[in-house]
C-alpha cells in the first residue's frame, strides 16, 4: 500500500484524494466483512436461544405435571390410609 501512495502523492491533490478513496474502499470493504460476521453470529445465537428457550418450556411443563401427579397420588394415599384406620378402628 505505501508503493501506490508514493505513485499516486506524486499527482499532487488528485492523487492525494485518490489514495483517500482507496483507503476509504479498503476499510468500508473491511468493515462490512466485519458487520456480516456479527450478523450472522447473532442470528446463530437467536436460533440457538431459541431452542434452549424451547427447551426450558417443555423441562416446566414436565415438572407442573409431575408435580400434579405427585399431589394426586398423596391425596390418594391418604384417603386409602383414612380408610384403613376407619376399618380398623
Amino acid at each position: 500500500m505505501s508503493e501506490i501512495v508514493k505513485y499516486l502523492v506524486q499527482f499532487g491533490v488528485a492523487g492525494l484524494m485518490g489514495v483517500l478513496w482507496i483507503w476509504e474502499r479498503y476499510l468500508s470493504r473491511d468493515y462490512a466483512k466485519m458487520l456480516s460476521q456479527t450478523h450472522r453470529q447473532i442470528v446463530d445465537q437467536k436460533t440457538e436461544i431459541n431452542i434452549l428457550v424451547d427447551l426450558l418450556e417443555k423441562n416446566t411443563e414436565a415438572l407442573v405435571k409431575f408435580d400434579h401427579t405427585q399431589q394426586q397420588l398423596c391425596r390418594s394415599l391418604s384417603s386409602v390410609s383414612e380408610l384403613l384406620s376407619d376399618k380398623g378402628n
